[in-house]
Parts: structure tokens; sequence; C-alpha cells
């Protein structure tokens, strides 16, 4: 019987390590709703990150949906069409409309010099996504924004460990939220943050994600259920103790993939200069979409699972082409329009 190999595989920590807070947790009868242990992973990130305010929540597209909110944004926001569809949903779930800018082809990141097109009175924000963690022009990005008076918010899923200037990229624009999912650098089985160093936006998130609740008996507002549980946070804490193992492995082992497939007709993304990536991924550009399809064909055959997350339809000139026919593109602001979104080049 062959051996299926996974697309990915989640860091386990000896499994002590994990049962001696489970014990700890059932002693307690302290399941869940803000626990002593939900708060450890906040206070140790925070540490580890070098950011002033981090919360905890359920997940990465709750994330999302807590820094719309935060921010008060309304109208129309600019973000790009490669990346997972949390960043486009969350903003349509809020209530917003989003105007896509394409990415440059290079670094697959939001290209800030056609984004800028797209910077007109009705935008109330710029969040942009650090593909597959590998940053984007952050400081292009805030220099448009600050020129337009726009809020930036960073969609960094991918991002612990990455550093741009020497400063982790979550410190960066007004929020930043990642994931900590199971398939993520850093994991906690489900979960996500948001991060900021503003303390109002902070002090916004932090009863939105508890039902809207202020102390025992008062609230604030209105709110969901964004917590996590006692269980979800002890995973956290077990593999925060192996973050540097876990890093230099990454590394090593995205290297080594370098060193095997460096005479095939691809390349890497370009990475920003001043900054480090985490190897969250070892993502290869190939010629054509053909040349993708044929490597998985034979991944598949050779029992390597592979899963394709972003596409582009085929014939269009630009990643744009791939929300042209959305329904959302032809009832929303004129902005919005196909018609009007800035395109790559075919080249």
């Amino acid at each position: 019987m062959n051996i299926r190999i996974p697309i990915t595989k989640p860091f386990l920590q000896p499994i002590e390590e994990y049962r001696a807070y489970v014990t700890d947790i059932c002693e307690r009868e302290w399941l869940t709703n803000d626990g002593p242990l939900v708060q450890q992973p906040e206070e140790r990130l925070q540490e580890c990150l070098g950011v002033e305010n981090l919360l905890y929540v359920s997940n990465g597209t709750t994330a999302l949906q807590f820094d719309i909110e935060s921010l008060k944004l309304e109208c129309e926001i600019i973000t790009p069409p490669f990346s997972y569809i949390a960043t486009t949903s969350s903003i349509v779930w809020e209530g917003c409309w989003p105007v896509f800018a394409d990415i440059d082809p290079g670094s697959l990141n939001l290209d800030p010099s056609l984004f800028e097109e797209s910077a007109i009175p009705a935008i109330s924000a710029i969040p942009t996504t650090h593909t597959i963690g590998n940053p984007c022009d952050i400081s292009s990005i805030l220099k448009v924004a600050k020129k337009h008076n726009l809020k930036v918010k960073f969609d960094a899923p991918h991002c612990f460990g990455t550093t741009y200037m020497g400063e982790s990229v979550y410190g960066f624009g007004d929020i930043s939220t990642t994931s900590f999912h199971t398939t993520k650098v850093f994991q906690t089985v489900e979960g996500g943050a948001v991060i900021t160093n503003d303390h109002e936006y902070f002090s916004r998130m932090d009863y939105m994600h508890n039902f809207g609740r202020y102390g025992p008996v008062k609230y604030r507002g209105v709110g969901i259920n964004g917590k996590n549980s006692e269980f979800h946070a002890v995973m956290g804490l077990c593999n925060l103790k192996h973050a540097n193992e876990i890093l230099t492995v990454r590394k090593r082992q995205s290297h080594f993939y370098d060193r095997l497939l460096r005479d095939l007709n691809t390349r890497k993304p370009d990475v920003l200069p001043d900054s480090v990536v985490n190897h969250s991924h070892s993502p290869l550009i190939f010629e054509s979409g053909s040349a993708v399809i044929e490597s998985q064909r034979r991944l598949e055959k050779a029992n390597v699972q592979t899963r394709g997350l972003f596409f582009s339809k085929p014939g269009k000139a630009g990643v744009c082409g791939t929300i042209n026919n959305l329904r959302m593109q032809r009832t929303g602001p004129k902005s919005t329009l196909p018609s009007t979104l800035p395109r790559a080049s075919a080249g």
C-alpha cells in the first residue's frame, strides 16, 4: 500500500506537554469564556512578536470582520483578488464593496502603482494580503494611504515570524489580522488574532468578540461570539515553546526544495527588500497553467497531494479577470464594474 503524502502536516508538540494542561483544565472545570489559559497566549505572543495589543479570537475570518467593524469602514475597500476567498467575503459580509486592484506578477502581492488609480473618494480602506507569508510593499502602501487618508489593514494569515525592517509585519498599518489554523506555522487548531497599536481599536474589538460585553453585566454595543477555548489556547501555549525550532526546520526544508527543484523552468516570488520570510510555503511560479496541471498530475500519480487555491480565468489579461462575472461586480458601485478595474499587461 502506497503512503499518500499530505499537502501539509501540523506541528504537534510531545503529547505529554498537552496532556498536563488538559488535566489542569478538567480539574478547574473552566473550559471557555475567557479562562485563565486563553489570556496567556495573548500576553506571550505580544512579547514574542513585539506588538502592543493582540486579541486571540476564534479564527482568522472572524478577525477580518472585527477589523472592518473596529475601523468603522463603509462603502468601497481596495483589495487584491489573488487571495483566499475570506479576504473578500469578509468585506461583503460587513456590507462593504470590494474594489479589486491587480497584483505585481513578481511578488504576487497587491501592486501599489495600480491600486492608487482606484483611490477614489468613496474608498475607505486598503486591506491587502501578505501573500503566502511574503510581505507586500508595506512602505509604498502606507504612503498611498496617507496621501488619500485611507485606513490600512494587513491580512497576514501566514506571517508568524515574518519581519520587515527588523520588526514583525503584524505591527504595521492600523490593524493586522492573522490565522492560527492548524495549517499555519504557529497553530492552535482553530484560532486567529487581531493586532493593533491603537488602544481605541483594540478596545472595540475586545468587547465585540464577546457579544459586546464590557464587564460582568454591561454591554457597549453589538458583538458576536468570537472567543476561543482553553483547549485551543493550550495547543498554542505548547507550540509557542517550539516556535524557534519550527521556523528553523521550515527554513531548512525550503532551502532543500530549492536545491532539488533548481533545474525546473520555474521561479520563486520576489521578496521585499529588508524583509525576512518565515518559509510557511515554498512556492514556485510556472511558465503556464498547463505546466502547473501537468506537474499536479505527476505528483498525484506519485501519491503526493496537491491543491489549487488561487486561479485566474484562462484567456484573461491579469488576475482581475477572475472576478469579471461576479454578480456583486455588476450590481455594486460604479467603481467596482469590470470596465473600471486596473489590469496587468498580458505579458
